[in-house]
């Protein structure tokens, strides 16, 4: 059965046309304080117990909002992740932010980002002052022995989920197919992504020969001025001791043109604080690397590190700021357009492109994460039984990352 998008006049055959509807809908049933608090908690939750990729806080987020919460349809939260994946920023945070939108409207977009990237931000600057009173990080490697894998557990699990729901029929498969063979090739993630939409709308809009719908092309350029504006205001930022406003202005210009994995932060901006500006050294720079992995939240608070290092307590408050705020907009901006783009046919059948090749880059990451996090015979027996825990009881993620955090502490105790 063909699984194209149904866009009969009839309104109960336009089931997968509303499904941001009837999540909205839903939602508004709660009173907004209600579901705000709910939000927060719920997100301050996956902030506190996330660790490593962008990839494992989205997993954490589809359990929580699409599973266990149900505040929207899993095809819904691809929608979502599909839109992050396609302007610059974090992916993860965005996806976030969208699902604050959905679930409470613009004050749930605020604290949805809230309540996501305040343990980080808190970590980073408790970690910081360690770092700058004491000249090091705490010896923690130990502790993230068993944790890496049961981390890699949770988003082995959900990669298998959201794939079993998002590749149905051949068409969903043979994008599926390509995105695979274009990575293995090593084409670029961004080219992929576009690549899948682009196929997308060949096999679910043109070769259907459904009548052509107009692309909100809003989307596509609410985020151009951002790169524009933030190198004009940065030529005209006064020069010299790193103020509050000369490194969020930096940081803001970073954000605002960082696509891909956060770890993409680092190779962007080497040049400029080691070399350029002077304000790390490159050891320092090695050690924000770290402390944005054993931090929970996003990697991208290591920015809060380098802030700090550079301009103190206001500068890591700055660089925070800055590198968070232009994703913050565009997701304002483009949240709304996403309903838009399920609407209508044309764009519809871009985003059924692109969720294949999300689910293709999350595989892939995977498999890069299996490469770190499994060293040993023990390391692949805990990711086995993580992945049994999560298909075979009702174990919520953070379960594994309490279980891991502990079995690596009793690790490092046995074996100093």
């Amino acid at each position: 059965m063909d699984e194209d998008i149904n866009i009969s006049k009839k309104p109960e055959d336009n089931i997968l046309l509303s499904n941001t509807d009837l999540d909205t809908a839903k939602a508004r049933e709660i009173p907004l304080k209600t579901r705000l608090v709910e939000l927060f908690l719920a997100t301050l939750k996956i902030g506190l117990t996330s660790f490593g990729s962008p990839t494992a806080h989205i997993a954490m987020m589809e359990r929580e909002f699409v599973r266990k919460r149900k505040w929207i349809t899993e095809e819904h939260f691809l929608d979502l992740l599909a839109a992050a994946n396609l302007i610059p920023g974090p992916n993860a945070s965005e996806t976030c932010y969208h699902v604050g939108y959905i679930r409470a409207g613009y004050p749930g977009l605020v604290i949805a980002g809230l309540g996501f990237l305040t343990p980080a931000f808190a970590f980073s600057m408790l970690f910081a002052y360690i770092y700058v009173t004491y000249g090091n990080l705490p010896q923690v490697d130990g502790i993230f022995y068993f944790l890496n894998p049961l981390v890699l557990a949770i988003v082995v699990e959900t990669t298998w989920h959201i794939g079993k729901s998002s590749i149905k029929g051949w068409k969903q498969i043979l994008i599926f197919a390509l995105a695979i063979a274009a990575k293995l090739l090593g084409v670029n993630e961004a080219i992929i992504l576009i690549g899948g939409g682009v196929v997308g709308i060949l096999l679910h809009h043109v070769l259907v020969n459904w009548k052509n719908g107009t692309p909100p092309t809003q989307l596509l350029f609410a985020f151009f001025p951002l790169p524009a504006l933030a190198d004009f205001i940065s030529k005209v930022a006064e020069q010299g001791k790193e103020t509050f406003w000369n490194i969020f202005i930096y940081f803001f210009r970073t954000g605002s043109i960082l696509f891909g994995s956060s770890l993409v932060l680092f190779a962007l901006i080497e040049e400029d604080v080691v070399n350029r500006f002077g304000w790390l050294t490159s050891q320092q720079l090695a050690d924000s690397i770290a402390l944005g992995q054993i931090t929970p939240g996003p990697v991208l608070s290591a920015s809060t590190f380098v802030g700090y290092i550079a301009g103190g307590p206001a500068g890591g408050i700055a660089s925070t700021l800055g590198v968070f705020l232009p994703s913050f907009l565009i997701v304002a901006i483009t949240a709304p357009l996403v309903k838009k783009m399920r609407e209508n046919h044309l764009t519809s059948s871009f985003l059924k492109g692109v969720n294949p090749a999300v689910v293709a880059l999350i595989l892939f990451v995977s498999i890069n994460l299996a490469k770190n996090a499994l060293v040993d015979v023990w390391t692949v027996l805990a990711l086995l039984a993580g992945v049994a825990v999560l298909l075979f009881t009702e174990a919520q993620p953070y379960v594994l990352v309490a279980a891991g955090f502990v079995l690596g502490i009793l690790r490092v105790l046995i074996i100093p």
